[in-house]
């Protein structure tokens, strides 16, 4: 197990009105913290904390000399509570519904503020850990120089939450939730056109094609790595995202958010819809000067955020680039 960092939170009470008194697991790497501009991770549905090294999720965007540097920065990366990661059976939750997206971005504010940082240099998530970012945006307006939310949108659409609705049902009903469920969002994750790319009608057998062999191998992968309270738990996270819940317009609570906010999104993502992030920037454009947006060119839709890094580090290099310019820029004046 990966050495994780704890943070104790004493009698959170959830939008629902449940008391919890939590214990956040948290990674950082790069520069020691509070000793350089923090990158703070929010990692996707079935992902965790370990972005970097050894199984990092990430290592093609972050590490020594990457887009994300971690010679120049700290990045930070918690475990949304209850994914299990920790290995930690107490921290476990069985009552799923009783969490939101934004309990969540609660919960990592409260982390932060025990940490004692005042500054975050950007706030990176894709999917549902996006989601998570826009919630501590509005929580946070001041906190976050950048917001970077990938492959994800501000609110839980109509088609995400109908597909929500039937991985919870998958997970509470079938002999093989984990990876029922799985191999249900594997579609969800990829086109058409992906998947015929990738397999062409090829057979693994005589009675077998290679799409339904993929499919079986990451449905019995995550069954090996994860367990069904997380994802059920993190299933209700992603279909509770809504920055806009029991507030007011959108434009209005946007348009508080100080930050420079870069929506990226992907052509072919069929789960977060292209349109979707068009149609925010446009608004919040309107009212908002720094905003702005990008968009991924790929036949794989929603997965292309962890497939297509050359097109994301493209995207990412002026803003993270920033801080180093302005080092490389300090040093010389002070030679």
């Amino acid at each position: 197990m990966i050495d994780l960092q704890y943070i104790s939170i004493r009698n959170y009470t959830t939008e629902s009105g449940k008391t919890i008194s939590p214990k956040l697991s948290y990674q950082t790497f790069g520069k020691p913290l509070h000793s350089a501009p923090i990158v703070l991770i929010n990692h996707a549905l079935t992902g965790n904390s370990n972005v970097v090294g050894e199984h990092g999720w990430w290592n093609d965007i972050v590490g020594d000399h990457k887009c994300i540097d971690t010679n120049t920065y700290t990045i930070l990366a918690f475990n949304i509570l209850g994914n299990g990661y920790d290995n930690d059976p107490t921290q476990l939750i069985e009552n799923y519904k009783d969490f939101t997206a934004r309990d969540v971005a609660n919960l990592l504010a409260l982390a932060i503020a025990q940490l004692e940082i005042k500054k975050l240099f950007a706030v990176v998530g894709g999917s549902v850990g996006g989601g998570i970012a826009w919630e501590l945006a509005v929580l946070q307006p001041q906190l976050i120089q950048h917001v970077i939310p990938i492959a994800t949108d501000w609110k839980s659409t109509d088609w995400v939450i109908a597909n929500c609705h039937i991985q919870d049902a998958i997970l509470n009903n079938s002999a093989q939730p984990l990876a029922d469920a799985r191999m249900h969002a594997m579609t969800l994750y990829r086109t058409p056109e992906s998947l015929t790319q990738k397999f062409e009608r090829t057979k693994a057998s005589s009675n077998l094609f290679n799409i339904e062999s993929w499919l079986s191998y990451h449905g019995k992968a995550l069954e090996n790595r994860f367990q069904v309270s997380a994802y059920k738990l993190m299933n209700q996270i992603l279909r509770t995202i809504d920055i806009t819940r029991d507030r007011t317009h959108f434009l209005d609570v946007a348009s508080k958010i100080e930050s420079d906010i870069h929506i990226i999104t992907i052509n072919s993502d069929l789960f977060f819809k292209a349109d979707e992030n068009w149609n925010t920037y446009v608004d919040l454009k309107s009212v908002k000067d720094n905003i702005s947006i990008h968009e991924i060119k790929s036949v794989h839709g929603h997965d292309a955020f962890l497939i297509e890094f050359d097109q994301l580090a493209r995207f990412l290099k002026p803003i993270f680039s920033s801080v180093s310019k302005s080092n490389t820029a300090l040093k010389q004046q002070v030679a």
